[in-house]
This record gives C-alpha cells, structure tokens and sequence, in this order.
C-alpha cells in the first residue's frame, strides 16, 4: 500500500503542532468583512424618544460608514427587560446588535426577580454609545437660585417641598435620593407615568422639584418656564454650559443615563473588535454628533474592555441605590 504523500503545507502543520490542524476559521461575516448583510439593532424604547432618535443616529452613521443598511427593531415593554431578552436569545452571529444600558443591565436586575436574562452572561459588550446627563429642577416660585441655597430650604422645612421623577427605579428617580441621602434632607416622592406629565405639574406648582434626563424640561429651562439647578455628571452638559453640576458642590455626585451596544453572547474576539471599531469612528460622525447634542447626549467612546468593566461596576452600585429607594416592579 502506496503511504499517504504529506503535502508541504501538512508538513509543516505538524512541525508546529496538532492544534495548528484545528485552527478555527471565521466564516464570512466574522472578521474584517463585516459587516456583508444587513444588520438589525434593537431599541428597547419606544418611537419617538430620545433613546429612539439617538439609536437611529447612530444606525445611520454606521450604514454611512459601511454601505450596509442598519434597521431598528423596537421592542418595548417591562422597563426594556422585552428587548433585552430578545437581544440575548438572537443568534449570535453580529448580525443582530442592541441597546445595552444603566436601566437594562445595572438597573432591573435588582427591581425584576425573575429577570429572564443574565447581563453578566448572556452579552457581548461591543462599545459605548452615548451618555445622558439629569437635570435638577424647580418651579419658580420656590425660593431658591442655586443648589445650596435649595438645601438650606429643604433642611429648614423637612418635608414641605415634594419632588417628582417620570417613574420609580429610573436614574432620575435614583439621582434625586442620592441627593437626598448626600444632603440630609427629605422630599416625598411623587411618582409620575412618565417626564411630560411630572414636568406640567411642575410648571403648575403641583410639585416642587424634579429631576429627568435633560432632553425632557431643556425647552422648558430655556424658556424660563421652570428654574434649572444643576446637572448630575461629572461634567457639564454642552445643552447648558453655564449651570453647574451637582459635583460642584457635593464632591464626586455622578449619576448619569448610559447607553451602549450589545450583542448576544459568544461572538468571536474579532467580530467583536471589528464592530467596535466601526461604532467608534461612528460616533465621531458630524451630524450623529449634532444630533446627539440636541437630545442632551454625548458620545460616549469606549470599547469593548473598558465598556464591560464600567458595566460590572455599576450593578452593585445600582443595587445599592435602588434599595435606598424602596424602588420595586410594577
């Protein structure tokens, strides 16, 4: 019997070892020609809103970018637990991205018991997207211009002044009792369906403090209609350069909405690099930045490690937060 002839490229197989034999290879689509069709991202929010808009911005950068069409699925319901499940039980193939943030990932594990997803588990963390800055504010006729001067105020009539947010267990929700655990001072809560409805009763006089996502009151802060006191980042906001932030005066204060992209689990080391460099040249995009200014983000530029620390970081942070609150489902 003739014995097999080992072919030079066999040969040298073996000189480096079995494994090289069983090197896996990407199929098309999970390296550096991604990506070859088209490519579905889902929104866990409604039409229409600022997670709408800025999700759509940043889809159509990347369609300019890539020549491929990115199309945005909404999936609402259950404080984005809807669409985040759908996200994690999509075939993990990059052709199927979405919206992985505070509320979904840090959030709702601690409101939602039996949450039908792992966000330690069942993600790929691909990059940042945006970052959204709470707005403290007050009607006008409250006495007070300037952030200690509201605390003096509260701790001089505890529990006279109520403040509103758009829903419990919300980061607004969650900033306005970090202020209130940080400043020793006491508000009821008055829980609203939503920012649009809290923000009329604060014009009204109905309450006296609220705190939302910028976008929501910015309309409203610049037409005088209410009285703006600080933004809750680290930073202040391009929307309103001149108010200051609440770290300003209690050092360190930072909680802000985030958003990035995800995917399901198991995408390979290169799809997943080669997604996250394309989402970041995206996001230096003039006009998704334009946009994004407008609706009270920022781009927010990290990658894939950095953006899976941050996440990491911030459950336990949140869950400590939420349960200051007495938040819960329902």
């Amino acid at each position: 019997m003739t014995p097999p002839v080992t072919t030079r490229r066999r040969a040298l197989a073996l000189a480096l070892g079995a494994p090289a034999l069983a090197a896996p290879r990407l199929a098309r689509g999970q390296g550096t020609d991604w990506p070859s069709q088209v490519v579905r991202y889902i929104n866990l929010y409604a039409p229409g809103g600022a997670n709408d808009i800025l999700s759509r911005a940043w889809c159509q950068a990347m369609t300019e970018l890539t020549g491929q069409q990115f199309v945005v699925e909404n999936r609402t319901g259950a404080g984005g637990t809807v669409g985040s499940d759908a996200i994690a039980k999509s075939r993990a193939d990059g052709y199927t991205v979405g919206l992985g943030g505070v509320a979904n990932l840090a959030i709702a594990p601690s409101l939602f018991p039996n949450l039908p997803y792992d966000p330690a588990r069942d993600y790929s963390f691909i990059s940042g997207l945006y970052r959204q800055s709470n707005i403290l504010i007050i009607n006008n006729a409250v006495p007070a211009r300037s952030v200690p001067e509201l605390i003096a105020l509260l701790k001089a009539n505890p529990g006279r002044y109520n403040y509103a947010t758009g829903g419990a267990g919300t980061t607004p929700h969650l900033t306005a009792e970090l202020f209130k655990t940080r400043t020793g001072t006491e508000m009821p809560f008055v829980q609203y369906r939503g920012g649009a409805p809290a923000l009329i009763d604060l014009m009204a006089g109905q309450v006296q403090v609220l705190v939302d996502n910028i976008a929501g009151p910015i309309g409203a802060v610049r037409d005088g209609k209410v009285r703006a006191l600080a933004v809750a980042s680290l930073e202040r906001s391009p929307m309103l350069p001149d108010l200051p932030t609440l770290a300003e005066f209690l050092p360190g204060f930072d909680l802000s909405s985030w958003n990035g992209l995800i995917a399901p689990a198991g995408l390979p080391p290169a799809q997943v690099q080669r997604i996250a460099e394309l989402s970041l040249k995206a996001l230096a995009n003039p006009t998704l930045v334009k946009v994004y200014t407008e609706n009270g983000a920022s781009p927010w530029r990290v990658g894939p490690e950095e953006f899976a620390t941050y996440v990491r970081a911030q459950e336990p942070r949140m869950r400590e937060l939420v349960k200051l609150s007495g938040a819960a489902a329902g």
